[in-house]
């Protein structure tokens, strides 16, 4: 009975703290969406750019943990901060400021969301028969593959490739390893754009943010997107066979 009882408090704030990060999601996409964009990086590039010169590391410092938590409330601005990272640092260091960033604040959603309802929903989903117990069965075989091509597709929104994995009984380990080296053709990308925010500023313009969309970097991206997948293409015709 007193197991039941200090259990079932964990549960509840397990859950709560799930619901709080959904909801400052919400409440700070509605409330930031006007602050954390170009314009507000254009008017305030004199201001951080003295800062860093003052104060080198505590600027990566205080950026990784803005970027962090910005990404693990999924709040709005996540493609200003890494164009804001290569503007600060270049492309390198600043690459590697924005995957360090973006990777940590994965991770923290990723634990919220796994202990909140993510632990509870793949240990029924474990215990389940049918088509749920194939489907679970089906994503563990192919955890690694599903999860490279959700990082490497440009269309699959980066909170929603943070939160199902945590949903479905990922491994942390192998969550945090597919995301880190997942988002590093598009984090290379943005940074450049970034670094040359000088130039971009100095001529009263804005960044061009579909050049991800460009063929020159789409289809470089959707080759590896394709060989991520391949696997799981072989895995399909390998079945289709035995049955």
């Amino acid at each position: 009975m007193s197991q039941m009882s200090q259990s079932y408090p964990n549960a509840l704030l397990k859950r709560l703290s799930l619901v709080i990060v959904l909801a400052v999601a919400v409440i700070g996409g509605y409330a930031l969406k006007d602050h954390l964009n170009f314009a507000a990086l254009a008017a305030h590039r004199e201001t951080l750019l003295a800062w860093r010169d003052a104060h080198y590391l505590l600027t990566v410092a205080g950026f990784i943990a803005a970027y962090a938590v910005m990404v693990g409330f999924g709040l709005p601005g996540a493609t200003i901060a890494t164009l804001t990272g290569g503007f600060l640092f270049a492309t390198f260091p600043g690459v590697l400021f924005n995957i360090t960033a973006a990777t940590l604040g994965a991770m923290g959603i990723f634990l919220v969301a796994r202990a909140g309802l993510g632990a509870q929903l793949a240990a029924r989903m474990d215990g389940a028969s049918g088509p749920i117990k194939r489907l679970k069965e089906g994503i563990d075989r192919s955890q690694w593959e599903m999860l490279f091509l959700m990082r490497l597709v440009p269309v699959v929104p980066f909170f929603v490739a943070n939160l199902l994995p945590a949903l479905v009984g990922v491994p942390l380990s192998r969550y945090a390893i597919s995301t880190c080296l997942g988002i590093i053709p598009g984090a290379i990308v943005y940074t450049s754009v970034g670094a040359g925010l000088g130039e971009v500023f100095a001529a009263g313009e804005a960044p061009d943010l579909g050049i991800i969309f460009e063929p020159h970097v789409l289809l470089p991206l959707l080759g590896l997107a394709g060989l991520a997948a391949l696997p799981l293409v072989i895995k399909a015709l390998r079945g289709q066979k035995e049955v």
